[in-house]
């Protein structure tokens, strides 16, 4: 018995040590730590379950039988964050570089697995130099199981990837199929072809941070949710973004006690909105004085960012908000916006978070990029989200609903639960001065006539009030009040109950 737990304990201690001092070493002086050590700080304090320490690989090809750690490359086990369960794997980059053999995927596939069972999250710790080359197609048949396991969860339980070192080739499929991906500037990148592959293909040359450095990803591409300065940061945020999430799709997001009164007034809202309709304000300070204790964490706040997306709390409970951001592009919808939110809506309603919507938006962005970019197809993306969406729905329209984009944002004809707007709110097909010029543009040469056809047309249409006597808004609310107003919305809708018809999926326009 002693003999055996002896070549316990050894074994043990040859999977903790990975790759050894020296690859342990070179981790920490490119600024990063180890997988285990990754893990430590991610989880409450000795919470952390390992399962299949002693996995190895089976290739015996390309002296690969002389080579073998314990473990192989992965760690992968449970434990809690904040006391609620989470199932984790952390590639190890000190062996065989993380690369992803047959054996560390059945490794990650396992944990997958039970995560499903039992409900709860998945957090990938990416770090590796993509499939292992000397087993050939059975680390790509490895990279395939765990993509399959992706789409079986996707909207079941939340899949969230953290980039915390290289993730190429076939490795960037899987975090693309999770429900958010983070990264960890100047030591994560992620893209399909190197720079030399690119280098050879198109003759273009580019550094690996040009081409999938977490600044691209989170900026240009949208691949990425949020960048974090270093690996420590990254890991406290991921414990804090968790709290936000509810375990998987048949519970709701856990309820975090406020000392925020839901009743608490915010005068200043009252002179948010400027005098002047063409100004733009920071829709980021209505969010910040409406959630509990001014706590919101962003989604892709350097994507796209005419439109804002993000997790706060009301009366403690998550709430997840979409708005319109007037300081960028004047708050119009483009493509990468509507991709942006489109997403989003349809997270939130998979896991059973409610739904604030904020609008000011005075349209679609026009012009021949947007047009042939597939704005069409791109924008009823977001159209298509909110309207399948079945989860409480509070909209506040704060200025400017125009056109299309006015029915698109969460409007009462996409079932909009509760519909608020501001007294500065206007909702009509297109703003005042374009109006006028079409109904009636032969008088465009008179300037006065002009004029005073477009304050007529403001005096009509550019108010709440149309909108209000046909009950497409519920009801118009001193902006103080907003807090309040939509704290006591959610509260009713809290047991709501929608259903679908019946479908095996429906056809979203990709």
């Amino acid at each position: 018995m002693q003999e055996i737990i002896r070549q316990l304990q050894e074994k043990r201690a040859r999977a903790r040590a990975g790759g050894g001092p020296k690859r342990i070493e070179a981790q920490h002086k490119k600024g990063k730590l180890t997988a285990r050590e990754r893990i430590e700080l991610f989880l409450d304090e000795g919470t952390f379950e390992e399962w299949d320490m002693f996995v190895e690989h089976r290739c015996h090809d390309f002296g690969m039988g002389e080579q073998s750690t314990p473990g192989d490359g992965v760690v992968t086990g449970y434990g809690t964050v904040n006391g609620r369960l989470v199932f984790v794997f952390s590639q190890d980059f000190t062996v065989f570089g993380g690369s992803l053999s047959e054996a560390h995927a059945e490794k990650i596939c396992k944990i997958m697995d039970h995560a499903l069972k039992v409900g709860a999250p998945v957090i990938g710790l990416n770090d590796s130099g993509g499939a292992r080359i000397q087993e050939g197609v059975a680390s790509l048949a490895g990279y395939a199981e765990v993509f399959q396991r992706n789409v079986m969860a996707s909207g079941v339980v939340p899949q969230i990837s953290m980039i915390m070192g290289p993730c190429a080739g076939g490795a960037v499929y899987s975090p693309a199929m999770t429900d958010f991906i983070f990264m960890v500037k100047d030591s994560s990148y992620m893209f399909v072809t190197g720079p030399d592959v690119v280098k050879t293909v198109t003759h273009e040359t580019v550094t690996a941070e040009e081409l999938g450095g977490a600044i691209t990803h989170t900026s240009k591409s949208g691949v990425a949710d949020l960048a974090f300065e270093n690996d420590v940061e990254a890991l406290l945020q991921l414990r804090r973004f968790v709290d936000f999430l509810p375990s998987n799709n048949k519970q709701k997001p856990p309820v975090r006690p406020t000392l925020d009164p839901a009743s608490r007034v915010e005068m200043s809202l009252d002179t948010l909105i400027p005098e002047n309709p063409n100004k733009p304000y920071d829709m980021k300070e209505l969010i910040l004085k409406v959630v509990d204790d001014a706590d919101f964490f962003e989604i892709a706040p350097t994507y796209a960012a005419n439109i804002i997306t993000g997790f706060g709390r009301m009366e403690g409970q998550t709430v997840g908000f979409v708005a319109n951001q007037p300081m960028v592009l004047a708050g119009c919808l483009d493509i990468d916006s509507s991709r942006k939110a489109a997403r989003f809506v349809r997270f939130c309603d998979a896991f059973n978070i409610p739904l604030v919507t904020f609008v000011d938006v005075p349209g679609f962005l026009p012009g021949t990029t947007q047009e042939f970019g597939g704005i069409i197809k791109h924008g009823a993306k977001l159209l298509y989200a909110y309207a399948e969406c079945t989860v409480p729905k509070v909209t506040l329209i704060t200025r400017k609903a125009y056109g299309g984009a006015y029915d698109v944002m969460s409007s009462k004809h996409l079932r909009g639960d509760v519909n608020f707007a501001w007294p500065s709110a206007e909702i009509a097909v297109m703003g005042p001065k374009g109006a006028v010029e079409i109904i009636f543009r032969q008088d465009i040469g008179d300037a006065q006539k002009i004029a005073d056809r477009t304050e007529e047309y403001r005096q009509k249409f550019a108010n709440p009030f149309v909108a209000g006597h046909r009950g497409f808004i519920d009801d118009v609310i001193r902006p103080h009040a907003t807090r309040r107003r939509i704290c006591r919305s959610l509260a009713m809708l809290r047991d709501k109950q929608l259903e679908n018809p019946w479908r095996k999926h429906g056809n979203i326009p990709l």
